[in-house]
């Protein structure tokens, strides 16, 4: 009898799993380039600088070649980058260069903290103000695969 209640029991543990890995398969899952897009739909004009004092509040990867950077929590940046930067969607943080208090566009570099290597330095191409309000206002409207905002990160060099 005690053989016949375990197997029950891992028959339903099994289909729970088999559910459960299911469930999570159905759910909208936001792409890079949907994230980008979003991002994209709600910066400004592009700036040559922005003021950074050495802390970056946090940021978001959006894709391979570009990212959104919080400098404070009501104030975000889109750095679009040259060409592709290395581990950038994968790395647990990053920091950026800067002269004098400011990020220069074609100047400044987004530093890719990768385990195991060396910072992986990414040129910026462009920057561009984000409007926080509207990005969190379209997240809410689609709460389902929204992009994560402020990820935690190291302070800036």
């Amino acid at each position: 009898m005690v053989p016949t209640v375990r197997r029950r029991l891992r028959t339903g543990a099994a289909l729970l799993a088999v559910l459960a890995l299911a469930a999570c398969g159905t759910f909208p899952r936001t792409t890079d380039a949907e994230k980008y897009a979003l991002y994209d739909a709600h910066a400004g004009e592009a700036v040559d600088h922005f003021r950074y004092f050495g802390s970056i509040n946090g940021w978001t990867p959006l894709g391979d070649s570009a990212l959104a950077v919080w400098t404070r929590p009501s104030e975000a940046w889109l750095l679009d980058l040259s060409g592709t930067c290395q581990d950038l969607t994968f790395t647990p943080a990053i920091g950026l260069t800067s002269r004098m208090n400011r990020v220069n566009a074609r100047f400044d570099k987004v530093l890719v903290r990768s385990r195991g290597s060396i910072s992986m330095p990414c040129h910026i191409q462009q920057i561009r103000s984000l409007d926080i309000k509207a990005i969190r206002a379209a997240e809410k409207r689609n709460p389902e695969g929204a992009p994560s905002m402020d990820q935690a990160s190291d302070a800036g060099t």
